[in-house]
């Protein structure tokens, strides 16, 4: 699979992402994981939620390249330009549907569910384009690779750890807890498996390890 449709695939998954964590925003039934703490500091400090996740996300790199030191691989740094266009589709996702406005809890449930299956779904498309990872997976990563722990714990520690940090700072600054709620956890429990079951149904593995994409309907062509 050519590098340019790599691209495009990873940069349609950064959309759909991004498209996800505003419905879940919108749906106000919880932040996705990874932006729970973006949405707390974007509320206090009256920043769009976009540049507030490219902030946190530099952190993260950040975080890489103190851990990693020399062994820091400068590939990683197309992490930065990869993560503003994903803050740039946060904020013109959050722009798109800033119209919806939904007021029945079961309208709220399925835009929920919908952002959900947006952020597997983008997640899946990253995975195939297999560009490279977003600070956020990034850190995961490192500290895996670094100090050999297991990829899946680590990861779900990180998430945890970032849940319960936007839990503190809303209880710090608003006295009670915003963005974390029953579509928090349901999108930690659910999301992997709806990403599985994307990776599954999108791609094959090609003849060099790489998953190859395509859609079910047609021929696998690398």
């Amino acid at each position: 699979m050519s590098t340019s449709k790599r691209c495009f695939l990873f940069i349609c998954g950064l959309f759909f992402v991004a498209l996800g964590i505003s419905c879940a925003v919108i749906s106000k039934l919880g932040t996705a994981t990874i932006s729970s703490t973006p949405y707390i500091l974007s509320l206090r400090y009256h920043v769009s939620l976009g540049g507030v996740t490219f902030i946190v996300n530099m952190m993260f790199l950040l975080g890489q390249i103190l851990i990693l030191r020399r062994q820091f691989e400068y590939i990683q740094l197309l992490q930065i330009p990869m993560t503003g266009i994903f803050g740039f589709f946060i904020d013109f996702t959050m722009f798109l549907i800033s119209i919806v406005t939904p007021d029945l809890y079961i309208s709220k449930f399925i835009i929920m569910l919908v952002g959900i299956i947006s952020i597997a779904l983008g997640i899946a498309l990253e995975i195939i384009g297999n560009i490279v990872m977003l600070p956020g997976e990034g850190i995961v990563n490192v500290i895996a690779t670094h100090w050999h722990f297991n990829f899946g714990n680590t990861k779900t520690c990180f998430d945890i750890s970032i849940v319960l940090i936007a839990a503190f700072l809303s209880w710090i600054y608003f006295g009670e807890v915003y963005g974390i709620r029953e579509g928090t956890l349901i999108s930690a429990l659910i999301t992997g498996s709806i990403a599985r079951f994307f990776i599954k149904h999108l791609s094959y593995i090609g003849q060099s390890g790489n998953l190859i994409f395509h859609l079910p309907s047609t021929t696998s062509v690398e």
